[in-house]
């Protein structure tokens, strides 16, 4: 009996090991990876896998192969410099004194700055004294340390191109994660991205309410996340020499084109509701390498803004201008009362390149700023 239960779990254990064979002709144990390319139909001899999985996606979904990187390379990192210090003034604003003695003493106000919504003065000395901090403005007297120092200059410059790519491109907004499709319930692919990374657009397309772009085979992002150029080397509506400069309201970009190719281009931050940036070709009518802005819309002055020593500015459309901002870096966005604010290492290549009569064209693709000239006033910063 037990030698019968041997012998039947012996035969049994030989038969779970031998293997089981499907009728038809066995595949070849040594398949290889076919060489890469495009197969509309697989071969025989080999398996469309690695490279040629990944060619056969990106020829199905239209994206060209071999994908080149952008002809395209930063400015100098030293445009970014600029030959100031700033201070951020506090909201409630604050006396000017003629002289050190006179701020530590709190009398003999000169004058008062503020109070206001942003305000910032230009200093060029910083002094410790009587337990206090005191910064003697560039445009002559002495200030309380009542606020903080600006840091500069700010990283964020845009690209120079040396021909024009033959598709769009862009800067991403936020930190984000690539989805596999367009829509929000697509699987995410885990490739991630943050702020300021730079990608390519190779088509647009809605789901589940809005637009999403490809940026590489297999690989979307919402359009809103990114801040995408488009170039178009054709004079716009106006332009009648080969220097424009193209500002997109909607995607929040500004383009530069000379002989008929795109030469810079970068991120903007331009009017807010209800101070557009007002569409239209404008020229630029004045250059001034430092300015000094201030104003206020309310009636109670409550958004009163005092800018000191504003760099590169190029006044294109009454007070509207292009100029650098050192008080922000939310390049992407609309934040400004009309102005079109550029980064410093931005704002001063342009400066450099722009010359007083060159073209401005100014637009809005999705239509939805308004066009009516009677809405806009003179601008500002």
């Amino acid at each position: 009996m037990k030698i019968r239960l041997l012998f039947c779990l012996f035969g049994l254990a030989v038969g779970l090991a031998a293997p089981v064979r499907a009728s038809g002709p066995e595949p070849d144990a040594g398949a290889v990876v076919c060489p890469p390319d495009v197969y509309p139909l697989a071969p025989d001899d080999c398996l469309p896998l690695g490279p040629s999985q990944f060619l056969a996606q990106a020829a199905r979904e239209g994206v060209p192969y071999p994908i080149l990187p952008l002809p395209a390379y930063p400015p100098d990192p030293a445009l970014g410099n600029v030959p100031y210090m700033y201070f951020r003034v506090e909201e409630t604003g604050t006396p000017v004194f003629p002289s050190l003695p006179a701020a530590i003493n709190g009398s003999s106000a000169g004058l008062y700055i503020g109070p206001g919504d942003i305000m910032y003065v230009s200093y060029t000395e910083r002094a410790e004294a009587e337990g206090g901090i005191y910064y003697m403005r560039r445009a002559g007297g002495w200030i309380r340390g009542d606020g903080s120092r600006v840091g500069l200059p700010y990283p964020f410059q845009g690209l120079l191109f040396s021909s024009t790519p033959p598709n769009a491109f862009g800067w991403v907004l936020q930190d984000v994660v690539s989805r596999t499709e367009p829509g929000f319930s697509a699987p995410l692919t885990g490739t991630a991205y943050g702020r300021f990374d730079i990608v390519q657009v190779f088509e647009v397309r809605q789901a589940e309410g809005v637009d999403w772009v490809r940026i590489s085979p297999g690989e979307w992002l919402e359009d809103r996340l990114v801040a995408v150029v488009t170039p178009d080397t054709l004079p716009p509506p106006g332009v009648t020499t080969n220097r424009w400069i193209s500002i997109d309201l909607y995607q929040q970009t500004l383009s530069v084109y000379e002989d008929a190719e795109l030469i810079f281009a970068t991120l903007v931050s331009s009017g807010i509701e209800p101070f557009w940036t007002q569409p239209g070709t404008f020229q630029i009518y004045e250059k001034k390498e430092v300015e000094t802005m201030q104003g206020a819309f309310e009636a109670d002055r409550s958004d009163y803004y005092y800018l000191e020593d504003v760099p590169w500015t190029m006044y294109f459309d009454q007070k509207r201008a292009l100029h650098g901002a050192y008080w922000h870096s939310f390049f992407g966005y609309p934040r400004s009362h009309g102005c079109v604010n550029l980064s410093l290492g931005d704002s001063h290549w342009l400066y450099d390149w722009a010359e007083v009569g060159d073209w401005v064209y100014v637009f809005d693709p999705s239509g939805q700023t308004p066009t009516d000239p009677a809405l806009y006033g003179s601008g500002a910063p």
